[in-house]
């Protein structure tokens, strides 16, 4: 089942979402939910989100909606160095803390960092930014898990861990700045609730960026290749923390393209997640719109 905040004319709904078609809840049914974080963090989130939508309820045909970050207060965090291919680019763009990297993919220890608040995300469509001061930027396509305030997996989304590679490479101490910053980070397009596990070797990331029209990278892993279990991730996220409002976890990318590549404005950035769905994003940079 899948559950996605959606604008519908200049009004905001949840939405279970079908093949081609939405299905708006009834948010006045049932206190206190009235958010989408409600739903997500219920006892029962699947059974609430059916008794919610109504029998009646024929449906919206996608093409009439427009699909918003899947978020409400939840911070964002993100893991790193969880595929091998991670853990090597790292180590390549580090100019002084390579072995770091090195050590951290096998570490008990995983490395896991803030990216992004509310305000931060992009929701699908919406743009996603290279930082003015920086040369080198990449999309990094992730697998997210959506957790609640008591650390319980409920769901799961598509992540974008937008990284400025040269800033990061620099020195590991500019983490921060190469990582959170406006439009770092996108989400959706919805959250397919986690009422089953995933199937790891059969679930392929894909990631296609696009450059006027034409295809300039593509690449594509499976979530068996990652080197840590959601539920470890989820140990370590929560230990001396806590997430009043939930959180998400973006869990690693295993796709980086070649050093020889940056994305530039105007780009457009497509992240498939099988069965969850694609969520796409167009790049600016400075001030300039994309038309």
């Amino acid at each position: 089942m899948r559950i996605a905040k959606i604008r519908l004319g200049a009004e905001e709904h949840l939405a279970l979402v079908e093949e081609d078609r939405v299905r708006i809840l009834d948010l006045d049914q049932v206190e206190p939910y009235r958010r989408l974080c409600d739903v997500l963090h219920a006892p029962d989130p699947v059974g609430l989100a059916q008794f919610l939508v109504g029998p009646e309820s024929e449906g919206i045909p996608v093409s009439k909606v427009t699909f918003l970050a899947p978020i409400d207060e939840q911070e964002v965090w993100a893991a790193g160095v969880t595929y091998r291919r991670s853990q090597v680019a790292r180590m390549e763009e580090s100019k002084t803390g390579a072995s770091h990297y090195d050590r951290v993919y096998t570490a008990d220890r995983p490395e896991l960092f803030f990216k992004a608040t509310p305000h931060r995300v992009a929701g699908p469509g919406e743009p996603i930014r290279i930082r003015a001061d920086s040369r080198w930027t990449v999309p990094e396509p992730e697998l997210t898990l959506v957790i609640s305030p008591q650390m319980k997996l409920v769901g799961f989304t598509i992540g974008n861990d937008v990284s400025a590679r040269d800033i990061e490479g620099e020195n590991p101490l500019y983490l921060p700045q190469a990582k959170v910053y406006r439009q770092c980070c996108a989400l959706g397009p919805w959250v397919l609730l986690a009422n089953e596990p995933l199937d790891l070797k059969a679930t392929e990331i894909r990631l296609l960026i696009e450059r006027r029209g034409e295809s300039v990278y593509e690449g594509r892993t499976h979530l068996d290749r990652m080197a840590r279990s959601f539920d470890e991730l989820i140990e370590w996220l929560g230990r001396e923390n806590e997430f009043p409002s939930g959180v998400f976890l973006l869990t690693g990318t295993g796709i980086v393209p070649p050093d020889s590549f940056s994305l530039e404005h105007g780009d457009v950035v497509h992240i498939d997640v099988t069965g969850i769905g694609r969520l796409t994003n167009p790049v600016v940079q400075d001030d300039r719109r994309v038309d």
